[in-house]
């Protein structure tokens, strides 16, 4: 009796697959299940997105398929693309990002645009001194440093693995030597006697304790929950920054912080009733939502 060929296995191609994994993912309710899909393959494969249509009758090789295959398992439990690919995007700049730090926001883009306001312009003057807390990622203090290169910047983190990945985004960019990073909790390593700080920016844990188990796996499962966990309710480090935050201000100096979308008025109140402070002010971000409130050191 002659033997059958088996069937021959039909080729997973990238449009194929793309087509294949959007579906799989919007039955998961995954979002935007086209886009990840994409992002995720161009990861696999090494190439821009746009390549993937430049090449969509490219059938994949058993390796590439693994990989693929890996990636969508990963999403499926909810873990974020950007860990999954390591890299997310903010300011149009390409930042690496672990599990060690918060993925960089959209909205927190409204931290920058205010900061930048309110920054030293004149090329005369000496260089102003700027410092990120918390800098995570790096995100805030690189959008800063790649916009007005003539200043001093400071940034740090309570987390030694943050603070070596935000240097790591810093040298990716080119800005290593324009930022000076350092591990520590708020101000404790600061002294006021050391210089004064034109800007004083952070993007602080603000959610209460109870509403973390409520966000979307995506964060509660995967981000720190010490960067995102701000007590009870969600003021402990606002607070905290903005009983000290004038010690380290030039008078004339600004603070700013970004805040959740309901704490406008708890937050201005904190700031109103230690008087060191004046023209509060507070900008919505891109949906709406109170997102950063800006104070000024009393002169």
């Amino acid at each position: 009796m002659q033997n059958q060929a088996k069937p021959k296995r039909p080729d997973w191609t990238i449009l194929k697959l793309l087509q294949w994994t959007a579906s799989y993912f919007r039955s998961h309710d995954i979002d935007s299940p086209r886009v990840t899909a994409e992002i995720l393959l161009a990861h696999v494969l090494r190439v821009r997105r746009i390549d993937l249509y430049l090449r969509y009758d490219q059938p994949l090789t058993e390796d590439e398929l693994t990989r693929f295959k890996a990636a969508i398992q990963r999403r499926i439990r909810r873990e974020p693309v950007a860990y999954i690919t390591g890299v997310k995007e903010f300011w149009s700049m390409d930042l690496a990002v672990t599990q060690d730090v918060l993925i960089p926001r959209p909205e927190t883009e409204c931290l920058v645009e205010e900061t930048l306001r309110v920054m030293p312009v004149e090329s005369s003057s000496p260089p102003g001194r700027i410092i990120e807390l918390g800098t995570g990622s790096g995100a805030v203090i690189l959008a800063l440093a790649s916009q007005s290169s003539q200043h001093d910047y400071f940034a740090s983190d309570i987390s030694i693995r943050a603070v070596e990945l935000a240097r790591s985004n810093a040298k990716r960019q080119g800005l290593l030597g324009k930022i000076h990073f350092f591990c520590g909790d708020w101000f404790s390593s600061l002294k006021s006697d050391r210089g004064l700080f034109d800007c004083i920016v952070s993007n602080p844990p603000y959610i209460r304790t109870r509403d973390i188990p409520r966000l979307q796996p995506e964060i509660y499962e995967y981000e720190p929950a010490g960067a995102l966990d701000g007590d009870e309710n969600g003021l402990s480090c606002l607070r905290a920054i903005i009983a000290e935050a004038y010690r380290h201000l030039k008078p004339g100096g600004w603070l700013l912080l970004e805040i959740g979308h309901d704490q406008k008025e708890v937050v201005e109140d904190l700031i109103r009733a230690g008087g060191h402070y004046d023209q509060v002010h507070c900008t919505q971000d891109y949906s709406g939502y109170d997102r950063v409130v800006r104070v000024r050191r009393r002169a």
